[in-house]
């Protein structure tokens, strides 16, 4: 968990590039139910991404992932990618 926090927020350097990383709140995919996956399902956000007015919780799945134009699994396969490097 701590090496996934070290990238900063994915969704930053999705829109930014790659960037120096700030402070990030774990976000986990949930795929069909509640319960929080280990690493594997989690992802970094900055805090407005997460749970800001912008943010996944903020916008709702459907609205973010249309709002960005990108999914929560693709931000997760990114995450993992330089994770597991």
């Amino acid at each position: 968990m701590n090496a996934v926090a070290e990238l900063g927020c994915c969704l930053c350097h999705h829109i930014h590039g790659p960037h120096e990383p700030g402070p990030v709140e774990l976000h986990h995919l949930r795929t069909g139910g509640w319960g929080k996956g280990d690493y594997l399902t989690v992802m970094p956000f900055c805090v407005e991404h997460h749970r800001g007015n912008t943010g996944i919780h903020g916008l709702g799945t459907k609205g973010f992932e249309k709002h960005y134009g990108i999914t929560q699994q693709e931000l997760l396969d990114w995450t993992l990618a330089r994770v597991n490097t």
